[in-house]
Protein backbone atom coordinates (compact mmCIF):
# COMPACT_ATOMS: atom_id res chain seq x y z
CA UNK A 1 0.00 0.00 0.00
CA UNK A 2 1.58 3.41 -1.12
CA UNK A 3 1.50 6.42 0.97
CA UNK A 4 -1.03 8.40 -0.97
CA UNK A 5 -3.26 5.14 -0.66
CA UNK A 6 -2.57 5.00 2.96
CA UNK A 7 -3.56 8.71 4.07
CA UNK A 8 -6.97 8.30 1.49
CA UNK A 9 -8.36 5.30 3.17
CA UNK A 10 -7.67 6.69 6.52
CA UNK A 11 -9.38 9.90 5.76
CA UNK A 12 -12.51 8.20 4.89
CA UNK A 13 -12.46 5.97 7.82
CA UNK A 14 -12.11 9.05 9.40
CA UNK A 15 -15.06 10.63 8.32
CA UNK A 16 -17.47 7.23 8.39
CA UNK A 17 -16.77 6.64 11.82
CA UNK A 18 -17.59 9.87 13.88
CA UNK A 19 -18.10 7.46 16.88
CA UNK A 20 -14.52 6.24 17.09
CA UNK A 21 -11.92 7.89 19.34
CA UNK A 22 -9.24 9.25 17.30
CA UNK A 23 -5.70 9.42 18.21
CA UNK A 24 -3.06 11.62 16.46
CA UNK A 25 -0.32 9.71 14.60
CA UNK A 26 2.46 10.64 12.32
CA UNK A 27 3.54 8.32 8.83
CA UNK A 28 7.31 8.51 7.91
CA UNK A 29 8.60 6.78 4.42
CA UNK A 30 11.91 5.45 3.80
CA UNK A 31 12.12 8.98 2.27
CA UNK A 32 11.92 10.67 5.86
CA UNK A 33 8.95 12.45 4.36
CA UNK A 34 6.05 13.04 7.55
CA UNK A 35 2.50 12.77 7.21
CA UNK A 36 0.59 13.35 10.42
CA UNK A 37 -3.02 11.06 10.63
CA UNK A 38 -6.14 11.75 13.05
CA UNK A 39 -7.11 8.24 12.17
CA UNK A 40 -8.94 5.76 14.90
CA UNK A 41 -7.77 2.32 15.63
CA UNK A 42 -9.72 0.31 13.11
CA UNK A 43 -7.83 2.42 10.31
CA UNK A 44 -4.80 2.00 11.95
CA UNK A 45 -5.31 -2.00 11.94
CA UNK A 46 -6.27 -1.97 8.21
CA UNK A 47 -3.03 0.15 7.15
CA UNK A 48 -0.16 -2.06 8.94
CA UNK A 49 -2.19 -5.74 9.57
CA UNK A 50 -2.08 -5.72 12.85
CA UNK A 51 -4.06 -7.39 15.75
CA UNK A 52 -6.24 -5.58 17.97
CA UNK A 53 -4.35 -7.01 21.14
CA UNK A 54 -0.97 -5.61 19.74
CA UNK A 55 -2.94 -2.52 19.28
CA UNK A 56 -3.64 -1.85 22.92
CA UNK A 57 -0.30 -2.02 23.70
CA UNK A 58 0.35 1.21 22.40
CA UNK A 59 -2.98 2.65 24.25
CA UNK A 60 -1.58 5.39 26.05
CA UNK A 61 -4.66 4.70 28.48
CA UNK A 62 -3.57 1.25 29.49
CA UNK A 63 -0.72 0.61 31.44
CA UNK A 64 1.37 -1.89 29.57
CA UNK A 65 5.17 -2.64 30.22
CA UNK A 66 8.19 -2.14 27.49
CA UNK A 67 7.84 -4.31 25.07
CA UNK A 68 9.50 -4.62 21.18
CA UNK A 69 7.28 -7.63 19.65
CA UNK A 70 8.20 -8.52 16.29
CA UNK A 71 5.09 -9.56 14.41
CA UNK A 72 4.61 -10.96 10.67
CA UNK A 73 4.98 -7.28 8.68
CA UNK A 74 5.15 -4.84 11.98
CA UNK A 75 7.49 -4.34 14.97
CA UNK A 76 5.21 -3.27 17.73
CA UNK A 77 7.21 -0.92 20.16
CA UNK A 78 6.24 0.14 23.57
CA UNK A 79 9.16 1.90 25.28
CA UNK A 80 8.53 4.86 27.81
CA UNK A 81 6.67 7.88 25.60
CA UNK A 82 8.07 6.28 22.64
CA UNK A 83 4.80 4.17 21.12
CA UNK A 84 5.37 2.87 17.21
CA UNK A 85 4.47 0.60 14.58
CA UNK A 86 7.33 -0.50 12.23
CA UNK A 87 6.70 -1.77 8.89
CA UNK A 88 9.24 -2.73 5.95
CA UNK A 89 8.97 0.83 4.50
CA UNK A 90 6.80 3.05 7.11
CA UNK A 91 7.41 4.21 10.77
CA UNK A 92 3.56 5.05 12.33
CA UNK A 93 3.95 7.12 15.59
CA UNK A 94 2.06 8.04 17.89
CA UNK A 95 1.41 11.98 19.30
CA UNK A 96 3.67 13.62 17.20
CA UNK A 97 3.29 16.48 18.54
CA UNK A 98 4.24 15.23 22.41
CA UNK A 99 7.64 17.60 23.49
CA UNK A 100 9.47 14.47 23.80
CA UNK A 101 8.76 12.82 20.64
CA UNK A 102 8.99 15.87 18.05
CA UNK A 103 12.89 15.41 19.09
CA UNK A 104 12.43 11.74 17.23
CA UNK A 105 10.67 12.35 14.29
CA UNK A 106 12.90 15.40 13.80
CA UNK A 107 16.06 12.74 14.11
CA UNK A 108 13.64 10.10 11.92
CA UNK A 109 13.49 12.62 9.39
CA UNK A 110 17.30 13.20 9.11
CA UNK A 111 18.41 9.77 9.08
CA UNK A 112 16.15 7.95 7.06
CA UNK A 113 16.59 9.42 4.18
CA UNK A 114 20.41 9.52 4.07
CA UNK A 115 20.85 6.05 5.08
CA UNK A 116 18.46 5.28 2.32
CA UNK A 117 20.25 6.61 0.26
CA UNK A 118 22.93 4.63 0.96
CA UNK A 119 20.91 1.38 0.81
CA UNK A 120 19.97 1.88 -2.42
CA UNK A 121 22.99 2.28 -3.75
CA UNK A 122 24.82 -0.71 -2.01
CA UNK A 123 21.66 -2.59 -3.63
CA UNK A 124 22.74 -1.70 -7.21
CA UNK A 125 26.47 -3.08 -6.43
CA UNK A 126 24.90 -6.06 -5.72
CA UNK A 127 24.26 -8.25 -2.27
CA UNK A 128 27.94 -7.40 -0.94
CA UNK A 129 26.39 -4.23 -0.46
CA UNK A 130 22.99 -5.54 0.99
CA UNK A 131 25.19 -7.64 3.44
CA UNK A 132 26.63 -4.71 4.91
CA UNK A 133 23.43 -2.63 4.91
CA UNK A 134 20.42 -2.40 7.77
CA UNK A 135 17.34 -2.48 6.30
CA UNK A 136 14.38 -0.14 6.72
CA UNK A 137 12.51 -1.35 9.73
CA UNK A 138 16.18 -2.29 11.85
CA UNK A 139 17.27 1.71 11.12
CA UNK A 140 13.82 3.26 12.20
CA UNK A 141 14.48 0.43 15.44
CA UNK A 142 17.88 1.74 15.61
CA UNK A 143 16.82 5.00 16.08
CA UNK A 144 13.63 4.65 18.51
CA UNK A 145 16.36 3.13 21.19
CA UNK A 146 18.87 5.49 20.96
CA UNK A 147 16.44 7.87 21.65
CA UNK A 148 14.97 6.01 24.24
CA UNK A 149 18.27 5.61 25.90
CA UNK A 150 19.21 8.72 25.39
CA UNK A 151 16.22 10.41 27.29
CA UNK A 152 16.32 8.37 30.28
CA UNK A 153 20.15 9.24 30.32
CA UNK A 154 19.30 12.83 30.27
CA UNK A 155 16.34 11.88 32.70
CA UNK A 156 19.30 10.51 35.60
CA UNK A 157 21.68 13.16 34.96
CA UNK A 158 19.17 15.69 35.82
CA UNK A 159 18.50 13.76 38.92
CA UNK A 160 21.92 13.07 39.69
CA UNK A 161 22.59 16.99 39.36
CA UNK A 162 19.33 18.18 41.64
CA UNK A 163 20.26 14.68 44.66
CA UNK A 164 23.96 15.07 45.24
CA UNK A 165 23.72 18.95 46.53
CA UNK A 166 20.44 18.44 48.25
CA UNK A 167 22.43 15.12 50.09
CA UNK A 168 25.02 17.16 50.47
CA UNK A 169 23.04 20.09 51.71
CA UNK A 170 21.31 17.62 54.27
CA UNK A 171 24.32 16.12 55.68
CA UNK A 172 25.92 19.90 56.74
CA UNK A 173 22.16 20.23 58.07
CA UNK A 174 19.24 18.10 58.77
CA UNK A 175 16.26 19.99 58.34
CA UNK A 176 12.25 18.66 57.52
CA UNK A 177 12.73 21.26 54.62
CA UNK A 178 15.70 19.36 53.85
CA UNK A 179 14.78 15.67 54.35
CA UNK A 180 11.19 16.17 52.52
CA UNK A 181 13.72 17.54 49.87
CA UNK A 182 15.92 14.36 49.47
CA UNK A 183 12.82 11.87 50.21
CA UNK A 184 10.96 13.63 47.10
CA UNK A 185 14.40 12.87 45.03
CA UNK A 186 14.33 9.28 46.83
CA UNK A 187 11.00 8.69 45.11
CA UNK A 188 11.79 9.90 41.86
CA UNK A 189 15.01 7.79 41.68
CA UNK A 190 13.15 4.53 42.47
CA UNK A 191 10.12 5.72 39.86
CA UNK A 192 13.51 5.98 37.18
CA UNK A 193 15.30 2.89 37.93
CA UNK A 194 12.38 1.22 37.63
CA UNK A 195 11.65 2.29 34.52
CA UNK A 196 14.96 1.89 33.19
CA UNK A 197 15.12 -1.95 34.94
CA UNK A 198 11.80 -2.68 32.51
CA UNK A 199 13.77 -1.24 29.69
CA UNK A 200 17.16 -3.33 30.47
CA UNK A 201 14.86 -6.30 30.74
CA UNK A 202 13.34 -6.16 27.59
CA UNK A 203 16.20 -5.87 25.60
CA UNK A 204 18.09 -8.69 27.71
CA UNK A 205 15.37 -10.83 26.86
CA UNK A 206 15.14 -9.76 23.23
CA UNK A 207 19.27 -10.31 23.27
CA UNK A 208 18.14 -14.11 25.13
CA UNK A 209 16.17 -15.22 21.68
CA UNK A 210 17.60 -15.02 18.12
CA UNK A 211 13.79 -16.15 16.78
CA UNK A 212 13.08 -12.99 18.28
CA UNK A 213 15.63 -10.99 16.86
CA UNK A 214 15.34 -13.00 13.22
CA UNK A 215 11.74 -11.60 13.33
CA UNK A 216 12.31 -8.10 13.80
CA UNK A 217 13.54 -8.88 10.14
CA UNK A 218 10.44 -7.61 7.93
CA UNK A 219 12.11 -7.32 5.00
CA UNK A 220 13.66 -10.42 5.13
CA UNK A 221 10.59 -12.00 5.78
CA UNK A 222 8.89 -10.62 3.15
CA UNK A 223 11.26 -11.23 0.57
CA UNK A 224 11.51 -15.17 1.32
CA UNK A 225 7.38 -15.01 1.33
CA UNK A 226 5.64 -16.66 -1.91
CA UNK A 227 3.24 -14.40 -4.04
CA UNK A 228 1.68 -15.64 -7.24
CA UNK A 229 2.38 -12.19 -9.42
CA UNK A 230 6.21 -12.32 -8.06
CA UNK A 231 6.57 -16.45 -9.37
CA UNK A 232 6.58 -15.81 -12.51
CA UNK A 233 10.64 -13.59 -12.01
CA UNK A 234 11.83 -15.54 -9.68
CA UNK A 235 15.11 -16.87 -10.33
CA UNK A 236 15.24 -19.91 -12.14
CA UNK A 237 17.33 -21.59 -9.04
CA UNK A 238 14.43 -21.53 -6.89
CA UNK A 239 12.65 -23.98 -8.72
CA UNK A 240 13.28 -27.58 -8.94
CA UNK A 241 16.06 -28.66 -12.07
CA UNK A 242 17.03 -31.82 -13.23
CA UNK A 243 20.49 -31.04 -13.92
CA UNK A 244 22.91 -31.23 -10.81
CA UNK A 245 24.57 -27.56 -11.68
CA UNK A 246 20.98 -26.18 -11.33
CA UNK A 247 21.38 -28.50 -7.78
CA UNK A 248 24.74 -27.28 -6.80
CA UNK A 249 23.96 -23.40 -7.50
CA UNK A 250 20.97 -24.11 -5.62
CA UNK A 251 22.30 -25.34 -2.79
CA UNK A 252 25.40 -22.66 -2.72
CA UNK A 253 22.67 -20.02 -3.02
CA UNK A 254 21.02 -21.55 0.18
CA UNK A 255 24.27 -21.55 2.20
CA UNK A 256 25.17 -17.95 1.07
CA UNK A 257 21.81 -16.88 2.81
CA UNK A 258 21.97 -18.85 5.57
CA UNK A 259 25.21 -17.04 6.16
CA UNK A 260 23.82 -13.74 5.36
CA UNK A 261 20.99 -14.36 7.78
CA UNK A 262 23.17 -15.33 10.63
CA UNK A 263 25.40 -12.29 9.74
CA UNK A 264 22.02 -9.81 9.80
CA UNK A 265 21.11 -11.28 13.30
CA UNK A 266 24.70 -10.66 14.35
CA UNK A 267 24.64 -7.35 13.37
CA UNK A 268 21.67 -6.70 15.20
CA UNK A 269 22.56 -8.74 18.48
CA UNK A 270 25.68 -5.88 18.22
CA UNK A 271 23.38 -2.64 17.86
CA UNK A 272 21.03 -4.41 20.58
CA UNK A 273 24.06 -4.73 23.22
CA UNK A 274 25.29 -1.54 22.12
CA UNK A 275 21.77 0.19 23.41
CA UNK A 276 21.71 -2.45 26.12
CA UNK A 277 25.12 -1.31 27.13
CA UNK A 278 24.25 2.15 27.67
CA UNK A 279 21.02 1.22 28.95
CA UNK A 280 22.98 -0.63 31.69
CA UNK A 281 25.43 2.06 32.46
CA UNK A 282 22.46 4.72 32.82
CA UNK A 283 21.28 2.07 35.35
CA UNK A 284 24.59 1.85 36.95
CA UNK A 285 24.41 5.32 37.54
CA UNK A 286 21.12 5.21 39.24
CA UNK A 287 22.64 2.53 41.51
CA UNK A 288 25.81 4.54 42.33
CA UNK A 289 23.10 7.18 43.11
CA UNK A 290 21.50 5.03 45.59
CA UNK A 291 24.73 4.02 47.87
CA UNK A 292 25.16 7.85 47.78
CA UNK A 293 21.96 8.02 49.23
CA UNK A 294 22.06 4.82 51.86
CA UNK A 295 25.55 6.26 52.51
CA UNK A 296 23.83 9.39 53.79
CA UNK A 297 21.43 7.90 55.38
CA UNK A 298 23.32 5.64 57.08
CA UNK A 299 25.44 9.34 58.70
CA UNK A 300 22.45 10.80 59.52
CA UNK A 301 21.73 7.97 61.83
CA UNK A 302 24.53 7.90 62.92
CA UNK A 303 24.55 11.57 63.50
CA UNK A 304 21.12 11.34 65.19
CA UNK A 305 22.13 8.12 67.60
CA UNK A 306 25.03 10.89 68.55
CA UNK A 307 22.72 13.65 69.75
CA UNK A 308 20.44 10.83 71.34
CA UNK A 309 23.63 9.27 73.39
CA UNK A 310 24.12 12.89 74.51
CA UNK A 311 20.50 13.56 75.29
CA UNK A 312 20.79 10.28 77.70
CA UNK A 313 23.97 11.14 79.34
CA UNK A 314 22.28 14.92 80.06
CA UNK A 315 19.42 13.27 81.12
CA UNK A 316 21.82 10.83 83.63
CA UNK A 317 23.66 13.91 85.44
CA UNK A 318 20.10 15.49 85.74
CA UNK A 319 18.81 12.88 87.15
CA UNK A 320 21.97 12.13 89.49
CA UNK A 321 21.79 15.50 90.26
CA UNK A 322 17.80 15.53 91.22
CA UNK A 323 18.97 12.51 93.62
CA UNK A 324 20.84 14.31 95.43
CA UNK A 325 19.05 17.41 95.80
CA UNK A 326 16.43 14.93 97.22
CA UNK A 327 18.87 13.87 100.02
CA UNK A 328 19.88 17.32 100.84
CA UNK A 329 15.66 18.05 101.16
CA UNK A 330 15.31 15.10 103.44
CA UNK A 331 17.72 17.13 105.63
CA UNK A 332 16.28 20.75 105.61
CA UNK A 333 12.60 18.35 105.69
CA UNK A 334 13.94 16.91 109.18
CA UNK A 335 15.11 20.23 110.77
CA UNK A 336 11.43 21.72 109.58
CA UNK A 337 10.02 19.10 111.26
CA UNK A 338 7.57 21.01 113.76
CA UNK A 339 8.04 18.76 116.38
CA UNK A 340 9.94 19.57 120.28
CA UNK A 341 13.38 18.24 120.43
CA UNK A 342 15.65 18.76 123.08
CA UNK A 343 18.68 19.19 121.41
CA UNK A 344 16.96 22.39 119.57
CA UNK A 345 17.42 24.73 122.37
CA UNK A 346 20.95 26.29 122.54
CA UNK A 347 22.33 24.71 119.45
CA UNK A 348 21.68 27.26 117.04
CA UNK A 349 25.03 27.64 116.09
CA UNK A 350 24.48 24.21 114.62
CA UNK A 351 22.63 25.20 111.59
CA UNK A 352 25.41 26.38 109.33
CA UNK A 353 27.12 23.80 109.74
CA UNK A 354 24.25 20.98 108.92
CA UNK A 355 24.18 22.92 105.78
CA UNK A 356 27.53 22.80 104.78
CA UNK A 357 28.03 18.83 105.69
CA UNK A 358 24.83 18.09 103.78
CA UNK A 359 26.30 20.08 100.93
CA UNK A 360 29.46 18.58 100.67
CA UNK A 361 27.64 14.97 101.16
CA UNK A 362 25.67 15.52 98.21
CA UNK A 363 28.46 17.01 95.91
CA UNK A 364 30.46 14.10 96.83
CA UNK A 365 26.97 11.60 95.95
CA UNK A 366 27.02 13.49 92.64
CA UNK A 367 30.96 13.01 91.73
CA UNK A 368 30.89 9.59 93.04
CA UNK A 369 27.65 8.43 90.56
CA UNK A 370 28.86 10.73 87.12
CA UNK A 371 32.62 8.99 88.05
CA UNK A 372 30.84 5.35 88.14
CA UNK A 373 29.24 6.53 85.00
CA UNK A 374 32.41 7.18 83.19
CA UNK A 375 34.29 4.59 84.73
CA UNK A 376 31.54 1.55 83.18
CA UNK A 377 31.55 3.79 79.73
CA UNK A 378 28.03 4.79 79.92
CA UNK A 379 29.00 8.72 79.40
CA UNK A 380 31.58 10.22 77.91
CA UNK A 381 35.37 11.48 78.82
Amino acid sequence: MTLDASVVELQASSTKKKTAVSRSWILLNHDGKGTVLDADKYAIMRLVKIHTRDLRILDPLLSYPSTILGRDKVIVLNLEHIKAIITADEVLLRDPTDDDVVPIVEELKRRLPKVSGEEEACAQDGEAGEENEFPFEIRALEVLLEAICSFLDARTRELETAAYPALDELTSKISSRNLDRVRKLKCAMTRLTNRVQKIRDELENLLDDDDDMADLYLSRKLSVSPSPSSSSDAPYWLYGSPNTGSKLHRSSRASVTTVQRENDIEELEMLLEANFMQIDGTLNKLATLREYIDDTEDYINIQLDNHRNQLIQLELFISAGTVCMSLYSLVAAIFGMNIPYAWKTGHEHMFKWVVIFGGMVCGSLFISIVSYARRKGLVGS
